[in-house]
């Protein structure tokens, strides 16, 4: 899957930082004594494991449900078990919850859960546009809720290094010229995956997204919804489908936009990333090279990539200035092109960093978008979205490349995807490598046979999670439907089509299904 460099997370996640719910917040819990379980679903308990005596405390307890500080938000905090083959309550994980009651009119048609994606975003903080920022025919019936996965941001946050820590690592080369940076990148990563072994302990053996969909199934009987049903977008579509897998009698209206493929190794999701960012990228040059102030230049898209290829080694070779006593690196450089990657509407802003970096040396726009991809605020300090991202993703799937050997084999493949990004993408695939647990799933195609139906949302030019990926996900699943959404951005509900959003509405409150293959 992804590093914790590059991420499946909803662009709209970074867009709602204005609103807090600060009585939502639960502690981390230093877990010590806990036997690794394979995650993968044959290893699990049955779909019945709701009804076990070992489970029923769990999906019987009572939420108390407490005014967030929000006007109309509701939060609480749930027990499960951190270890869902041996529960034991003196192990036992509190996840943040949170809900908006439906606001009317029509009658209440129950829960509707979201997910942004990541893995490591914060489903909380989504929820606070999702509840407001969804189309009214949604939010209207509809309790808008969200629970924290485990390991992420309000619900038991996987920790791994120091703010100070991170600005290093995020501002390590990856695409190293030499053996000297080759041996600086391997420490970096290195080090940054005993931090997170050292500051989280044996709560790495169990943030796996079997285990997040399993907890998710806990929240859905406490709200008291005998289906669920849900919007994941990007990584959520990974967590949904795997939901239907495990529980696909308990499936009721699923959408899942911005799809991830989970038959695709963590290599070939990789390599496929490193494909879409480079589909995205060009859809920005040849929109920028049709205006004269463009900073790649007018004469077309090729020549708009060989100038970025060009200002990335100039940054390779001397960092610019930012105003700050950070200098903006060739990695971070790269992270805040890629940044406005996921949403087309960030063009204009990333026109006008790439402006500011070459007119005038300064490197504060491309650094303030980089800084808001890793989630880092104005103070310095970062979310744990980077840590919950590589927890996950290197439990979920074996390692796409596990040394440098590895991944200059693989060098040539990854740029033939993307020019431009493809050695990036390649080396920072690296990471999970030198994790310190093993991982406990593997790719694999979900059918959810059973299932109700299930609506794929694809976008053509996602550069995040390709398109290809929604279609095999729609094909795999016994009961799925795609939807397609021919335009740019990661993720198409909720953006702005009319179209797909209208399609979407339907399917949620009515239960109507778009035709199979319907194009927006």
């Amino acid at each position: 899957m992804d590093t914790p460099r590059l991420l499946r997370t909803s662009g709209t996640v970074i867009a709602v930082a204005g609103l807090l719910l600060t009585a939502c917040t639960t502690g981390s819990a230093g877990h010590s004594a806990a036997a690794s379980s394979p995650s993968s679903l044959s290893a699990l308990p049955s779909t019945d494991a709701s009804d076990s005596t070992a489970l029923k405390p769990y999906y019987e307890q009572k939420l108390k449900w407490r005014d967030c500080g929000t006007a109309d938000f509701q939060c609480s905090t749930m027990k499960v078990p951190l270890d869902y083959a041996a529960p034991s309550t003196a192990t036992d994980l509190k996840l943040a919850v949170v809900r908006k009651k439906a606001s009317g009119p029509g009658s209440r048609l129950g829960s509707l859960l979201v997910n942004p994606g990541g893995p490591g975003g914060s489903a909380i903080d989504y929820l606070q546009y999702a509840a407001l920022g969804y189309p009214a025919p949604v939010t209207s019936r509809y309790d808008m809720a969200a629970v924290d996965p485990r390991g992420v941001a309000r619900s038991e946050p996987v920790k791994c290094l120091s703010d100070k820590a991170m600005d290093a690592f995020a501002a390590t080369d990856v695409t190293p010229d030499n053996t000297a940076e080759q041996n600086a990148l391997v420490q970096a990563d290195k080090a940054f995956a005993a931090g997170c072994q050292q500051r989280s302990g044996q709560l790495l053996k169990h943030v796996s997204t079997v285990e997040s969909a399993r907890d998710m199934d806990v929240f859905r009987a406490l709200l008291g919804d005998k289906k669920l049903t849900y919007v994941g977008k990007s990584y959520g579509t990974l967590l949904g489908a795997t939901y239907a897998g495990l529980f696909p009698s308990r499936v009721g209206r699923l959408v899942l936009d911005g799809a991830v493929d989970p038959s695709v190794s963590a290599l070939e999701s990789s390599r496929a990333q490193a494909g879409g960012f480079e589909t995205a990228f060009s859809a920005f040059a040849r929109d920028c090279v049709r205006r004269a102030a463009c900073p790649l230049g007018t004469t077309g898209a090729d020549d708009a990539g060989k100038r970025l290829d060009a200002f990335f080694k100039d940054l390779d070779a001397k960092p610019l200035p930012t105003g700050t006593s950070r200098k903006l690196t060739e990695a971070l450089g790269t992270t805040g092109v890629i940044s406005a990657m996921y949403d087309q509407a960030m063009w204009p802003t990333l026109r006008d960093a790439l402006t500011k970096a070459e007119k005038k040396g300064d490197g504060s726009g491309l650094l303030s978008l980089s800084d808001s991809y890793y989630e880092r605020s104005s103070n310095g300090r970062y979310s744990n979205l980077m840590y919950a991202n590589a927890a996950v993703n290197c439990l979920d799937l074996p390692p796409a490349l596990s040394g440098p050997g590895d991944v200059k084999r693989a060098l040539a493949s990854f740029a033939r995807s993307s020019p431009h990004f493809g050695a990036n993408l390649a080396w920072s695939s690296l990471i999970c490598g030198y994790w310190p647990v093993a991982p406990t799933g593997t790719a694999h195609r979900i059918t959810a046979s059973g299932a109700a139906p299930i609506l794929v949302v694809g976008t053509t030019r996602d550069p995040a999670t390709p398109y290809a990926w929604a279609q095999s996900l729609a094909e795999q699943l016994d009961s799925g439907t795609l939807l397609t959404y021919d335009g740019d951005g990661h993720t198409a509900y909720g953006r702005g089509s009319d179209c797909i959003d209208t399609a979407v509405n339907r399917y949620l409150v009515e239960g109507v299904v778009p035709a199979d293959g319907k194009k927006c």
